[in-house]
């Protein structure tokens, strides 16, 4: 449930309140309501769970879109109209966060920003989108090649915007960026894994780790599988759902099927495919339908919604769950500027909100991500990142599943 509307509401009573979501209606499946009078027939006597069914829409993932749609026109940046004229002088922080914690991260940095624009002779503006809204309003200012049209602080969950040559790396490689992170959680700093990054480009706040869910019933009597190498045997041919609205999560799972299988485990990737499904469905998935897959690949997050639920069973791999951080970078001209934010989105206090609300363990090394010493992390590592063109692996890689798809 979210703070804006109900599924029972009908169109009219949520426009009427909203009139901006009108137009994000329209743009998500509901052309019709760009005439007048369909509108008024329509929209008065239809609520929105009804007409998401006529559509066939998922009632769940388009009521998150739109509620995070909405708590972005709510968060009043300070300053905006001042930033789209003048930024000299002026600290702007953009990038999108995980959906669940972002609503309670927000408040934390709405006081952080009011205090530090009483204290400071600089203004604050910020940006924090949901990351399920995508980032090409940042994109977009990236591919200008400007440093002075870029953030001076980017936040960005998994590969695409940060490892591409053709987007950030342009501005990475002229040393621009540069962020520091000398401590480390010991879930992330150990003789397994260790998350810092050796050239002090990037920062990880928190990570979004990805477990197996699996349905006993759609299983059968195949073997539960333990390590990301099971799930691309031809025993789960057709079997496995991917996280492919997420895509984050997705092209972190394809650059690590990669690096350790080449594209012959694109291929086999391609071959368990089921289905795609947003992680709220895959554990609602129940039972032995022709839709349910035998095996999810789903945000640790969202295992907290199997309540008791006998025939799902949540799997952390033994070779560790798979790792889609949430990336943090600083333009080093404004290194005394900055410090105190980045200070303050790696304290024990945002840390904490990371780990126990959302389920994101936390960088910060204060904080208890209440995990045990077996549950590993699979990390695609720095040297791979530093040494390759992330992003036009991640763009061949996907181009090379969607073929395989299309040819199975």
């Amino acid at each position: 449930m979210n703070k804006f509307f109900s599924l029972k509401d009908t169109l009219y009573q949520i426009v009427e309140k909203y009139p901006e979501t009108l137009n994000f209606l329209i743009a998500n499946g509901f052309e019709q309501l760009k005439n007048k009078q369909m509108f008024e027939s329509m929209a008065k006597n239809i609520n929105l769970e009804m007409a998401l069914k006529v559509k066939k829409i998922n009632p769940e993932l388009f009521e998150e879109k739109l509620a995070a749609f909405l708590e972005k026109d709510s968060d009043t940046d300070i300053s905006l109209e001042g930033r789209k004229e003048n930024t000299t002088g002026d600290i702007l922080i953009e990038g999108v966060l995980p959906c669940p914690i972002r609503i309670p991260l927000m408040e934390g940095i709405k006081n952080w920003v009011n205090e530090r624009n009483a204290e400071a002779d600089y203004k604050i503006t910020y940006e924090l989108q949901s990351a399920n809204l995508g980032l090409d309003w940042v994109v977009d200012k990236v591919k200008t090649g400007n440093p002075d049209k870029v953030s001076d602080i980017l936040l960005s969950a998994g590969f695409e915007l940060f490892f591409d040559k053709e987007l950030m790396g342009q501005y990475m490689e002229k040393g621009i960026f540069e962020t520091y992170l000398d401590e480390m959680n010991k879930d992330f700093c150990n003789d397994k894994i260790d998350l810092r990054d050796p050239k002090k480009q990037y920062a990880i706040m928190g990570v979004v780790p990805a477990v197996f869910l699996v349905n006993k019933t759609v299983l059968g009597d195949r073997k539960f599988p333990e390590t990301w190498e099971d799930i691309l045997s031809e025993e789960f041919e057709d079997s496995v759902a991917l996280p492919m609205n997420d895509l984050d999560l997705f092209n972190a799972l394809i650059i690590n099927i990669y690096k350790e299988h080449g594209s012959e485990g694109i291929h086999k990737l391609a071959r368990s495919y089921k289905k795609n499904l947003h992680p709220a469905q895959m554990v609602k998935a129940k039972g032995k339908n022709g839709d349910a897959p035998a095996i999810s690949i789903i945000p640790y997050f969202f295992t907290q919604m199997l309540m008791g639920a006998t025939d799902l069973e949540a799997v952390w791999p033994k070779d560790g769950a798979l790792l889609s951080p949430i990336f943090m970078i600083a333009k080093k001209s404004k290194k005394d500027k900055v410090k105190p934010f980045i200070d303050f989105f790696m304290s024990e206090k945002i840390g904490t909100l990371f780990s126990a609300n959302g389920k994101f363990p936390s960088t910060n090394p204060n904080v208890d991500n209440h995990l045990t010493e077996d549950q590993k992390f699979k990390w695609i590592g720095w040297d791979f990142i530093h040494g390759n063109d992330v992003g036009g692996l991640v763009r061949q890689c996907e181009n090379e599943f969607n073929e395989a798809i299309m040819k199975l």
